[in-house]
């Protein structure tokens, strides 16, 4: 029979259920060993007595040495078994802690989609990793520390009445006053346990909000607001911070005050018995033993009290806050999920939210299987609203939505998973690579018993590409891969080769099949400078492998240096650095814009140094070591082509040229693995795979032409057989957190083709090519429509209407409901709402 906490929702569990769930024999196991601890640290108190009495007092040495033993062995086993109860509780806590955030991550994604619109993320955050910690502390505890310490504390009071009943029962009579003084303060410190963590929640939802809109805080320059809204709350996790350890520190006063009366009461009384001869030494040094050792139970009694306290709060405010039902079923029982026909039927269909707002009015809409439909309107009519309610993202408040003849608010996740994709206007992308993403949904559908292919395995790399290009995301895939560096030989086996085979083909410039291409690039020639390499690079004509030679520490590398001022170019580079630091930073001025740097010598971290090095040059102050390093740092990175700040001189590009060949010289014998050389015939590895196949840069003074060389490169690598190897690399391409190192239109390029490879019976697009320009608009639309006409239902709401003829019907909504639907032409010609929607204005 299950569990009750695997069947119920997690967040109508208590805290206390989760101490025994699944843990039952480990924690019979705990209360074996602490009972064999107990009596381990009772007989070290019983050797100190004899060996004080019987073999000090007796001079007997054998049981000196007997009682020693003994002692020290049983002071040792306690130690070690404490040191396994300690193991053992973490071990409950920490594998209870991740069954509990499993089931409460997934319980949190399961809720309305609404839910996360008034519920900031850093709360979310907060609650789930960090305000977890000192519950599974507590559920590790739970057993053990009970038990270890109130069987110790029995132990010891059971030990002081052997030795003295009198004394023993006084000592103990101690402890019910604490009794009644703590629980009255810890009232207060639970109060103010609350406090603190209601305020260190609200401020760390403060943070993720900013965090998340820094866009907003630096657009409206409302860095002292944010900082006065913090402030506030800060100010009031300060009061009950000190507050709560105020109390703390009271309680932890009582403690060590009824600790230090129990002392007090033995010397009293026990000193009166020792002097009457009614109480001996060793019993006194037992005595005083047993009662410092009843102490420590009761202290961490407290100790865990407090901790059930805290953890009592936090574990009921983080269910408490996530305890809502979620709208729709989230597995499939008893059946395997339903295979839907592809119509839809939209009756009487009502969306109303807070205050009486109806974002859907009544709506009726048929929809053949197949049919696709255009969703029209300005903005706010309830277009989006309407697509959201039939892909089940929105629990609508009346009517009813049939897919299939299924109540849509019927139908398991899993059955909308089965038969319907959708594409937001703004696609989440998740951490990982390009691959991870595209197979997102079909991964999703495999471990719901589907698959988007026949055998239920993984579409094949051929698919893959194939559809990236439908689309127009494989010139991104492929410029991912061709600014990469190639891995170990053993992870592409033969591609260097090839890719120096592909280079030989762009080699033959404008008499070669790239000629179309080839004066758009700058080729490596070692006779010429180039102005798209670095200083740096012009010099070694090549490019450093080891760290001591990269950008960041050339200039401070000794034998560098040494050839600079022998072949006369140190000179010419101090110049050259000083003036662009004078040139650029006058030209930037003190708080440039990001966007300023886009094509600066001056890196955006470094520029306010450069601007301390600028304002001494001025001056006509020396600089020092360090800025003299940077000047020399900043002339080293100069790229003529792109940093059109200062012109080249003439005469020092020749002096580089003709420096290169004793660099070499210098190299191969100083540092044999410090640079890699530009040379026809080899792959160079400190380059990435496109300037590799180019033997060259890419002019910056020819915009646009980058796709039509990638395009090239492409045809090259096809003709070599490596395309594939090639496309893996840019699939493995590390996207980053919520996709921030894609653009806009490769991210809906991506939530494109991964519901395109899912290929749903029925389609829902919310404006899912917004972020797209017209060509790749255009294709999208073209596989919608080529592909997809007659065997997919579409449901699209349409931001460019252009777009529209392409429909087999178009809806046009106003403030929640539909003004008229039907075929576009016939809806023009009618000169309605479309008409109006169109043209702007109504004849």
């Amino acid at each position: 029979m299950p569990h009750p906490n695997e069947t119920k929702r997690i967040t109508k569990t208590s805290l206390y259920s989760w101490v025994l769930f699944k843990n039952i024999h480990l924690q019979l196991i705990v209360i074996g060993v602490i009972v064999i601890t107990v009596s381990m640290r009772v007989l070290p108190l019983e050797m100190q007595k004899r060996i004080i009495n019987e073999a000090i007092g007796m001079k007997d040495l054998p049981a000196l040495y007997l009682y020693c033993g003994l002692y020290i062995g049983a002071v040792t086993l306690a130690g070690v078994l404490k040191y396994v109860i300690n193991l053992m509780q973490n071990y409950i806590g920490e594998k209870t802690l991740m069954t509990v955030r499993e089931r409460l991550y997934e319980h949190l994604l399961s809720l309305p989609v609404q839910f996360y619109r008034r519920t900031s993320p850093g709360n979310v955050i907060s609650y789930i990793i960090t305000e977890f910690i000192p519950v599974a502390t507590f559920i590790g505890q739970a057993v053990a520390v009970p038990a270890v310490n109130i069987l110790t504390f029995f132990a010891m009071a059971a030990y002081m009445i052997h030795l003295n009943p009198v004394i023993g029962l006084i000592s103990i009579t101690l402890y019910p006053i604490e009794l009644i003084l703590l629980p009255r303060i810890q009232k207060y410190f639970r109060r103010a346990n609350r406090q603190r963590i209601k305020h260190t929640q609200r401020l760390s939802g403060l943070v993720g909000e900013a965090v998340t809109g820094v866009h907003e805080v630096h657009a409206n320059a409302s860095i002292p607001l944010e900082k006065q809204r913090f402030k506030k709350v800060l100010l009031k996790l300060y009061k009950a911070t000190l507050m709560q350890n105020a109390l703390r520190f009271g309680i932890k006063f009582v403690n060590n005050f009824f600790m230090s009366l129990g002392p007090f009461v033995l010397f009293l009384i026990g000193g009166y018995y020792a002097i009457q001869g009614h109480f001996d030494v060793g019993a006194i040094v037992a005595f005083l033993s047993a009662y410092e050792k009843l102490y420590d139970p009761w202290k961490e009694l407290m100790e865990f009290w407090q901790v059930y306290q805290d953890s009592s709060v936090r574990y009921k405010q983080i269910m408490r806050a996530f305890d809502h039902a979620p709208e729709f079923a989230q597995f499939v029982e008893g059946r395997e999920p339903f295979q839907l026909d592809n119509d839809i039927e939209v009756r009487d269909l009502s969306f109303v939210v807070g205050g009486n707002i109806k974002l859907l009015d009544r709506i009726s809409l048929s929809v053949k299987g197949g049919e696709h439909v255009a969703l029209v309107g300005f903005s706010g009519s309830g277009k989006s609203t309407l697509a959201l309610c039939v892909a089940q993202l929105y629990k609508y408040t009346g009517g009813s939505i049939l897919v299939g003849g299924r109540e849509v608010s019927e139908l398991t996740k899993p059955d909308i998973s089965y038969n319907l994709g959708m594409v937001a206007q703004h696609p989440f992308i998740f951490d990982g690579t390009v691959r991870d993403n595209l197979l997102y949904s079909c991964r999703s559908l495999k471990l719901q018993g589907g698959g988007c292919t026949e055998s239920g395995e993984e579409p094949d790399l051929d698919t893959l590409i194939k559809l990236t290009q439908q689309v127009g995301l494989f010139t991104d895939i492929l410029a991912f891969a061709l600014r990469a560096r190639l891995g170990r030989e053993e992870e592409n086996p033969g591609l260097r080769d090839i890719i120096v085979a592909s280079r030989r083909e762009f080699q033959l410039g404008e008499t070669g099949m790239f000629a179309d291409v080839a004066e758009h690039i700058e080729f490596f020639d070692p006779d010429t400078y180039s102005r798209y390499m670095t200083v740096a690079e012009n010099i070694a004509f090549g490019a450093p492998v080891k760290d001591e030679f990269d950008p960041e520490h050339l200039h401070l590398h000794p034998r560098f240096m040494e050839f600079l001022e022998s072949h006369g170019l140190m000179a010419h580079l101090t110049v050259l650095g000083e003036t662009l630091a004078r040139v650029v930073t006058d030209e930037l001025g003190p708080e440039p814009p990001h966007d300023a740097f886009a094509a600066c010598p001056i890196p955006e971290d470094r520029y306010p140094d450069y601007l301390k090095v600028a304002n001494r040059l001025d001056s006509g102050e020396p600089l020092n070591v360090q800025e003299n390093g940077l000047i020399l740092r900043l002339a080293l990175g100069f790229v003529p082509g792109l940093h059109r700040q200062v012109e080249l001189d003439k005469g020092f590009a020749n002096r580089v040229v003709n420096s290169r060949r004793d660099f070499v010289a210098l190299a191969e014998q100083a540092f044999p693995d410090g640079f890699s050389f530009f040379q026809a015939d080899r792959y160079i590895e400190s380059l990435n795979i496109q300037d590799n196949i180019l033997f060259g840069r890419v002019r910056a003074d020819s915009p646009g032409v980058e796709d039509e060389i990638n395009h090239r490169i492409m045809q090259a690598l096809i003709m070599q057989g490596a395309l594939e190897a090639v496309a893996e690399m840019g699939l493995a391409f590390e996207v980053g957190s919520m996709g921030d190192r894609l653009s806009g239109g490769q991210r809906q390029k991506i939530a494109l083709a991964r519901t395109f490879l899912k290929n749903p019976p029925v389609l829902i697009l919310d404006e899912a090519t917004a972020a797209l320009d017209n060509k790749s608009q255009g294709r999208v639309q073209n596989i919608i429509t080529t592909n997809l006409k007659g065997k997919s239902t579409v449901l699209a709401v349409i931001h460019r209407l252009d777009m529209l003829p392409f429909y087999d019907k178009v809806v046009v909504l106003k403030a929640g409901k539909i003004v008229e639907q039907g075929p576009y032409q016939e809806l023009l010609d009618s000169r309605g709402a479309l008409y109006t929607l169109i043209h702007g204005r109504e004849e």
